[in-house]
């Protein structure tokens, strides 16, 4: 409960914890005194013309696994999490047990991967056992996404070919599932003066690709494309991998293809988030699966994973 965005909700929770402790034990006193309600110490109910209903007071065993249990709740609260935003007296919080968790587990994993730590992304391709640990680290931490054959999907890049919104390479993979990546396609209709003008610029854009067109709105959309699109995308409309821009002469639509789809970008823009993993991963993890993402493009040089 530390994530209270100001300390009056953790006295509420501390109110209602305390409240419903003392109301148990003011319930239990109550039930522990016995009353006489009747000469014959009945309550008056009486079913079926001779079944009466006794007033005798609670079993002591009874009485007893009450204030056992009110006991262990006031100790337990004292010693865990439960009063607001206390941390009781062993501090103990579920984020710090995952953590603990995840530090011993990479302490058991830590001579699995020191020796794949100096080897290049060619030498763990080759490397049977490497590429089994890379595959299921694929497996469990990007196939949400990329799919568990890695070619993606409408807005998730395919992993298994040659095209890369910001380069290939091993190191530039490790710097993509480390920090993440933000791309962002901002809208840019007004810019190219909208209407007619965004149809032709995406004819342009297909023409490109060799992909079906119409020739005369794309020969008219050249010039927008050229004066305001050029800047990201290239004049020749190759792409920038420093800026994460795509190559618009490949037949690689992440996002859609055809006319409608470009004229869709160009209006309203588009922003795609590839989280960071440094916090779930270590370095020697993404070492490994980016060698195995790599490879992924690189059949020649990669090996079949071990089963």
């Amino acid at each position: 409960m530390s994530d209270f965005f100001n300390s009056g909700w953790s006295w509420y929770v501390i109110a209602i914890v305390v409240g419903g402790l003392a109301f148990c034990l003011f319930v239990l006193m109550v039930a522990s005194k016995t009353k006489p309600m009747a000469a014959d110490n009945t309550t008056g109910h009486i079913w079926d013309e001779d079944l009466r209903e006794l007033n005798n007071p609670l079993p002591r065993w009874w009485l007893w696994l009450f204030i056992i249990t009110v006991i262990f709740a006031a100790v337990y609260l004292a010693l865990y999490p439960g009063l607001g935003s206390s941390q009781g007296a062993f501090n103990w919080s579920s984020r710090g047990q995952y953590e603990a968790e995840q530090e011993k587990a990479r302490a058991a994993m830590a001579p699995v991967y020191a020796k794949y730590v100096t080897m290049t992304a060619e030498q763990l391709a080759q490397d049977p056992a490497a590429m089994g640990i890379g595959e299921r680290l694929f497996v469990n931490t990007c196939a949400g996404c990329h799919g568990s054959d890695a070619r993606g999907g409408k807005g998730f890049p395919n992993l298994t070919d040659t095209d890369w919104l910001y380069g290939g390479s091993h190191d530039t993979i490790k710097q993509t599932i480390t920090g993440g990546r933000q791309g962002m396609m901002p809208p840019m209709a007004e810019a190219i003066g909208g209407g007619e003008n965004v149809r032709n610029v995406a004819n342009y854009v297909l023409s490109l690709s060799g992909s079906p067109h119409n020739a005369v709105y794309a020969q008219l959309g050249k010039e927008k494309f050229t004066t305001v699109c050029a800047a990201c995308h290239g004049a020749d409309g190759k792409g920038n991998q420093a800026m994460g821009a795509p190559n618009l002469t490949d037949k690689v639509w992440l996002h859609g293809w055809g006319e409608q789809a470009i004229m869709n970008m160009v209006n309203n823009g588009k922003t795609n988030v590839m989280p960071a993993h440094a916090s779930r991963l270590n370095p020697e993890q993404i070492h490994v699966l980016a060698a195995y993402v790599w490879s992924l493009s690189n059949k020649g040089g990669a090996a079949t994973p071990a089963q």
